[in-house]
């Protein structure tokens, strides 16, 4: 031991005696208190770095721990009794603790175990003067000198606080169960790897195959159908049918006479022959209590309960990890929609002739599988079987089916973040970037066509100039009765045009006014070269309404000619290149370097519309237009308020500092200026937003980015204008475009 802590032993032992006079009348007692000194005198000094202490054998260590217990059970005894031998509830309001085990294990002392978790002991000089400072510090420090000392003392510390390393443990697990589930997992990227050149899609193919639609829960018994008044009780077959039109009752389907038409034919199919004899007329029918149970159905699902959603919700997890991937060669593949559509009433878009009839349930024997020979083939539903199980690589689906409707077939096919549906779209932009290159070879070549002495190739040349210049599908042949009448640019008829040799100070205008893709108008007003004009009039010539305006062309032939063009030209080509040139210019000409991050944001929205408006994808404006609007005019209105206000008090703060000339002045000038700089920014923000809803209200984005601009092109300007990706592309589409994101450098040109 040191000279230094000789003394302070001396001086200890010299003030011990006086102690003693003055407080203390037991010996036996004091001197546990002196050895109790004693042992938190080493002990800090072993926390100071004390070498003589750390290098004391085990077995010392041990015998003065026992020692120690020993005196604090003594004492312990003492607190519960008072000098009168009485049992003491309470010393100094805390309660006694509960009563110690020791227990010893090959010389080693085990864990102090409680019933409760204990505050440590006090001396009761201690209790008198300070109860509260000692009560978690001591116990802090030894429990970290003795993890230091030893580790066979930090494994007596893990017994002796099992409670509290639970804890730790606890959070640990949680921590890296957080960790690992916010790391993002390791993506395949596919585009670094060679392709398949033999024409195959993959080498091996395992999936579960499709989920399908629960079976028709039949109606409680109070639910009741009405025909003329009476109420009837209906077979299952019929009473499913029933269910699909009481669902519509509130939507603008069934007010449709072919609506009406096509559903009861399809749904006397399924009556019985007792049914079809009473039920003639489908305005007789009452399905009012079964549109209502289906309503009162559908709150209650809305107003489930926490606990429910959560079962809910990992039951839908359980099914989309079980059926919703596929293993495609060695890698896990997310499948797009797994699941069969339930049978229903279909509706179709516009006035389609069809609507109204009755979807049937799809049934395994309706199935088709495709998968690899040597995978585990997905097994059917219990007591049924597969139409067929296929093992052909050079398609892409996994299941297909004919639908009963238009008996078309569907298709279950991989997500749009997988490698074949990533090869396809970076495929078809790098087939527009090659048309690049011809494309004023193809514009010079239709010119000349346009003097062609043969009908159908001035035709087929002005026919390509309006696919070029205006976007135009190129449209399809299709069954008269079969299908909704749209048309596109191969199929126009001549009441979808009309010619204007002057319009509104423009020369040779042509009016087009049709139906496209999913009966969605196309109306539009385009002046054109003369020599297109002329033919036009010359196309109409002896004609009727209703007769096909390019009546010796067809989707077919021009295709045809465009291959000849240039290899994997097609008319939908034409469409993604004007689309991505289009945006490619746009964002050169509306994006400024002065501009701050929404207002680029808002000019990459304005170079969209450009091709949205291109491409005619229109929307009808949302419901919740007009609402939305107004909360967000509030808050315009609002943020006004607060900056006329700050200006204000920046004002008031800056007279002040010119009266004052004082630091706190001027601190609060620049809290001022700071204050209205930052409410500027929120209002100009929310300008902003309100001026991009405005003008996209009735046009949808969406298409046009996710179907015809290249990706790259897009990637491309916000790694120039240091515009984080996140604020164009959403979570799935930066998965459906992480080839290009990975790729494309900010001097990317299309």
């Amino acid at each position: 031991m040191s000279g230094d802590h000789a003394h302070k032993r001396h001086q200890m032992e010299s003030g011990s005696v006086d102690c003693s006079k003055c407080v203390f009348t037991d010996s036996h007692k004091h001197k546990d208190k002196y050895k109790d000194k004693e042992h938190q005198r080493e002990r800090d000094n072993s926390k100071n770095g004390n070498s003589e202490h750390r290098s004391s054998s085990e077995k010392k260590h041990r015998e003065k721990e026992k020692e120690q217990l020993k005196h604090k059970e003594k004492r312990k005894e003492e607190k519960f009794h008072g000098s009168d031998g009485k049992y003491r509830d309470k010393e100094n309001g805390f309660a006694s603790p509960p009563s110690i085990k020791v227990e010893e294990d090959n010389g080693y002392y085990h864990s102090i175990k409680h019933e409760k978790s204990l505050k440590r002991e006090r001396d009761e000089d201690e209790y008198k003067h300070k109860p509260k400072k000692v009560k978690v510090e001591n116990e802090n420090k030894v429990k970290k000198r003795r993890q230091e000392d030893d580790s066979d003392y930090e494994e007596r510390e893990e017994t002796r606080k099992p409670k509290k390393r639970t804890k730790e443990e606890k959070k640990d697990t949680t921590g890296g169960r957080k960790k690992a589930k916010n790391e993002p997992e390791e993506k395949w990227k596919w585009w670094e790897e060679e392709r398949h050149t033999d024409g195959s899609k993959w080498k091996f193919l395992e999936h579960k195959g499709p989920v399908f639609p629960p079976p028709y829960e039949p109606l409680p018994g109070h639910i009741r159908f009405y025909y003329d008044g009476k109420a009837m009780k209906l077979s299952p077959g019929a009473e499913e049918v029933a269910t699909f039109y009481a669902k519509m009752l509130d939507h603008e389907y069934t007010t449709k006479d072919i609506f009406r038409k096509n559903f009861f034919k399809d749904w006397r199919k399924e009556m019985t022959s007792e049914e079809k004899s009473k039920i003639t007329e489908l305005k007789k029918c009452d399905f009012t209590e079964m549109h209502e149970y289906f309503k009162a159905q559908s709150e209650a699902r809305k107003q489930m309960s926490k606990e429910e959603k959560r079962k809910t919700k990992e039951e839908n997890e359980r099914i989309l990890q079980e059926y919703g991937f596929c293993v495609m060669d060695n890698h896990r593949e997310r499948i797009g929609n797994f699941r069969i559509e339930p049978p229903g009433l279909f509706r179709g878009r516009g006035d389609h002739p069809k609507m109204g009839k009755l979807k049937r349930r799809i049934r395994p024997e309706d199935i088709i599988i495709n998968c690899s020979k040597d995978s585990a083939h997905p097994r059917p539903p219990p007591g049924t079987r597969w139409k067929e199980v296929r093992h052909d690589n050079k398609v892409t689906w996994l299941v297909s089916w004919t639908e009963n409707i238009q008996g078309s077939i569907k298709y279950i096919m991989l997500n749009p973040s997988s490698r074949i549906k990533g090869e396809k779209d970076w495929q078809k932009y790098e087939t527009a970037r090659r048309l690049k290159k011809c494309v004023e070879r193809i514009r010079a070549q239709y010119r000349e066509d346009w003097r062609s002495k043969e009908m159908r190739i001035r035709q087929r040349a002005v026919a390509l100039y309006f696919i070029d210049k205006l976007a135009l599908r190129a449209g399809n042949e299709k069954d008269e009765g079969e299908t909704a009448d749209t048309v596109g640019c191969c199929s126009l008829r001549v009441e979808h045009i009309r010619l204007y040799p002057q319009l509104e100070r423009q020369d040779f205008v042509v009016e087009f006014d049709f139906l496209g893709k999913d009966s969605i108008r196309y109306y539009n007003k385009i002046p054109v070269e003369k020599r297109v004009f002329k033919n036009l009039q010359l196309f109409l010539e002896n004609k009727q309404s209703e007769d096909d305006l390019f009546d010796r062309l067809n989707t077919s032939i021009l295709n045809k000619h465009l291959q000849e063009l240039m290899d994997g030209l097609t008319a939908k080509v034409f469409r993604t290149y004007n689309a991505s040139i289009t945006l490619q210019q746009q964002l050169k000409e509306l994006t400024s370097p002065d501009e701050n991050i929404p207002e680029k944001i808002l000019s990459y929205n304005r170079a969209n519309r450009a091709v949205a408006l291109l491409c005619n994808h229109q929307r009808a404006p949302p419901k919740t237009f007009e609402k939305s609007m107004q909360n967000l005019q509030i808050k315009i209105d609002e943020k006004k308020k607060q900056l006329s206000a700050a200006k204000k008090e920046h004002k008031a703060a800056k007279a002040d500092a010119r009266t004052l000339r004082d630091e706190k002045s001027k601190k609060a000038v620049e809290m001022k200026k700071k204050a209205v700089e930052r409410i500027s920014e929120q209002l100009m923000k929310l300008e902003v937003q309100a001026t991009d809803r405005e003008e996209n209200k009735q046009i949808a984005l969406g298409t046009s980015k996710l179907n015809y601009l290249d990706p790259r092109i897009s990637v491309a300007w916000c790694k120039k204008w240091t515009v984080s990706i996140e604020k164009i592309y959403n979570k799935t589409q930066r998965e459906k475009f992480a080839w290009a994101i990975d790729m494309a450098d900010d001097d990317f040109e299309f």
